[in-house]
């Protein structure tokens, strides 16, 4: 399979970068995951590591080289994700479980499949036209489908941020699963939080995916969503793909990936070493600002892998 990819994260105005966001794939899958850590909670951000992470060696686990039942992947594996930010949780003895949002896409065999808990949203894009687009798990949206408020009310109603479902809740998440889609050459998947589409109209973000590649049109959006927050701007993240195809082999360049020649059992993933920016990056070396330094998330994760390693094991 071959697809171009583009990912791109801005502090904005906060003191730390709370999204994350990454990809793996085998030769005939691709997981694109994008998690929000919810700032109205503590270590939001460290709720987004552990989330990626799990995601990302469930999807190492299974996909060999592609995941048999994606739906049942998807909801497993955010479940999964849930748990572990609990068990985080009761080990560091927090008065309060991190919280955050996702939305995880998995692509293989010319089709897409997606998962989402909270606000982070996906949009599926062709030419000029949304063809799906995940619905925000959110006070506002609950009201719009019962027609206590209209949709022209997004951007401005007073409880559009309020969100029922994420991951790290006392309560379960409610996994919310896609119908399988068929892609289409030229065909864009876009993983967004809420720091890009709250600033950025619907048929902006369309307009941009349409009329330019995603390596264009990623920055652009990022850049745009920030400029109009201005210095109170949230964090903003963009992950996106355009999809050439399952047996596509044609353009070359830096951000287009072919799979054709990957072993059956290998996996490349950029999750592995979860990336931040510089900005977020700082900001979070400063005790002041977070008691929990990078080895302490380093550890969660060496944890966490152990965990779901004992899991395989049990399993074979």
């Amino acid at each position: 399979m071959q697809f171009s990819v583009y990912q791109q994260s801005h502090i904005g105005g906060r003191r730390v970068n709370q999204d994350r966001m990454g990809y793996c794939f085998t030769r005939d899958a691709l997981l694109l995951v994008l998690a929000d850590g919810m700032g109205g909670h503590q270590h939001g951000e460290i709720a987004a590591t552990i989330a990626m992470q799990t995601l990302s060696m469930m999807f190492q686990m299974g996909a060999r080289p592609y995941i048999k039942k994606p739906e049942r992947f998807l909801e497993e594996a955010l479940v999964q994700a849930h748990r572990d930010i609990l068990a985080y949780t009761a080990r560091h003895k927090l008065p309060e479980s991190p919280r955050t949002t996702v939305v995880a896409c998995l692509v293989q065999h010319n089709c897409a499949v997606w998962a989402h808990c909270g606000d982070s949203r996906l949009y599926w894009v062709r030419r000029n036209q949304v063809l799906a687009q995940t619905r925000d798990h959110s006070h506002l949206e609950y009201l719009i489908a019962k027609g206590l408020a209209g949709p022209h009310e997004r951007m401005t109603h007073p409880d559009r941020n309020k969100l029922y479902n994420c991951l790290g809740a006392t309560t379960p998440p409610r996994i919310e699963l896609s119908r399988q889609a068929n892609l289409e050459s030229g065909d864009v998947l876009l993983l967004c939080s809420d720091g890009l589409w709250s600033m950025v109209p619907d048929a902006e973000i369309v307009q941009k995916l349409a009329t330019q590649t995603v390596v264009q049109a990623v920055p652009d959006l990022v850049a745009m969503a920030t400029a109009i927050g201005g210095p109170r701007a949230d964090n903003t993240t963009a992950l996106a793909i355009s999809w050439q195809g399952a047996d596509h082999a044609g353009a070359t360049g830096p951000n287009v990936i072919s799979t054709q020649l990957l072993p059956e059992d290998q996996v490349s993933s950029t999750i592995s070493n979860i990336g931040r920016s510089s900005e977020s990056a700082a900001a979070m070396a400063d005790a002041d600002s977070d008691p929990f330094d990078e080895d302490e998330i380093e550890k969660a994760i060496a944890e966490i892998n152990q965990a779901i390693e004992k899991s395989s094991q049990l399993l074979k």
